[in-house]
């Protein structure tokens, strides 16, 4: 009986032709980056607002745009951890407020010339402690994140309005008032005004890289949208889940804390009212940029492209007569839109 290698060499030659290659659909496309329909709707927003009003496009309106943005970014960037875990997080507007309230007030009163720097840090402290009392309730509790999340937001806030304070307050420590007034580029408008870019940009920038060396180049961020995925897969594969739990909130509170001192050296005012109710805009933009409510998915880049779009809506469409009663249709329609090409591509 001949060799299967004889055999080979007197077979007659045969021409194998490759299969054909189909160029990627645009559901395809859209599946690999769902980011770029955030993309063009940003693109043609800002074409129909410069179209109406061309003062729009000018440096003075990113700087602006970046200003308002800052506090709903870095809020966005802990959400995005969070949903990308799987989980649901609608505390970070509670954590931020208490934080940042409670914390101007007794510097204010007992440190005053405290450095900004340890500000902040307590800021980031405070945070993450309340966020970490999260991560702990959700994993012991074995309850749905956003159930608990819920409770806490009710119970943070509860402690700000009974035991802290209710009154805002316009005199904060010198070193929040001083670093709220730091430009790190400005120049002066035709209309004789001056344009600033606050330094608080900085901290979104130092706070978007972290976010994404955290889930794209480490352990801890595989098993982030690992437990997103699936709970059971990622139990089974190994990955410590009530690390995952803690790492999550704690960061997102951690976020929230920095960002609530940050919202008042910008704005030079403590208010206990502030921040509470932006939690469905700070969601909205995560999922506009992409991440998918169920978890496993979502990017650094969609969330800041989520963030710039919803902040456009809120700021930039008063500049052609679009009442503020439409910017929450607006971004409904946007989210139902997303929503509806997702689910296409998915199930193409």
């Amino acid at each position: 009986m001949p060799s299967i290698m004889n055999r080979t060499m007197t077979t007659p030659n045969v021409v194998e032709i490759a299969p054909e290659v189909k160029p990627p659909t645009w559901r395809a496309k859209l599946s690999r980056n769902p980011e770029w329909f955030t993309v063009a709707l940003i693109v043609g927003m800002c074409v129909i607002v410069g179209a109406i009003n061309p003062r729009f496009f000018q440096l003075a309106t990113l700087f602006d745009l970046l200003h308002s943005a800052t506090t709903m970014s870095l809020f966005a960037l802990g959400t995005l951890v969070v949903l990308a875990s799987g989980g649901i997080d609608v505390s970070f507007t509670a954590i931020g407020a208490l934080t940042m309230y409670a914390i101007t007030k007794a510097v204010f009163a007992w440190w005053p010339d405290e450095p900004f720097a340890l500000i902040l840090v307590a800021g980031a402290v405070g945070g993450i402690v309340l966020g970490v009392i999260n991560g702990v309730l959700v994993h012991r509790l074995r309850a749905p994140s956003l159930i608990v999340t819920i409770g806490t937001q009710y119970l943070y806030r509860g402690i700000l309005l009974t035991f802290i304070g209710t009154t805002f307050f316009m005199n904060i420590p010198h070193s929040m008032d001083h670093f709220g007034r730091i430009p790190l580029f400005f120049y002066h408008t035709a209309d004789g005004l001056r344009a600033v870019l606050p330094a608080s940009v900085l901290a979104l920038v130092i706070a978007a890289v972290v976010t994404w060396w955290l889930l794209n180049r480490t352990m801890m961020g595989r098993g982030v949208y690992a437990m997103g995925g699936s709970l059971a897969i990622a139990e089974r594969l190994g990955y410590n889940l009530r690390a995952i739990h803690l790492f999550v909130f704690g960061y997102t509170g951690m976020l929230a804390g920095i960002a609530g001192i940050l919202h008042v050296s910008n704005n030079r005012l403590a208010n206990p009212f502030d921040l509470v109710g932006t939690e469905l805009d700070v969601i909205a933009a995560v999922i506009l940029g992409g991440a998918r409510i169920t978890g496993g998915t979502g990017t650094v880049a969609g969330t800041l492209l989520g963030v710039v779009l919803v902040t456009l809506i809120n700021s930039v469409l008063i500049l052609v007569g679009v009442p503020s009663t439409w910017q929450k249709v607006i971004i409904g329609a946007f989210i139902l839109i997303a929503g509806t090409l997702f689910a296409l591509q998915r199930r193409g």
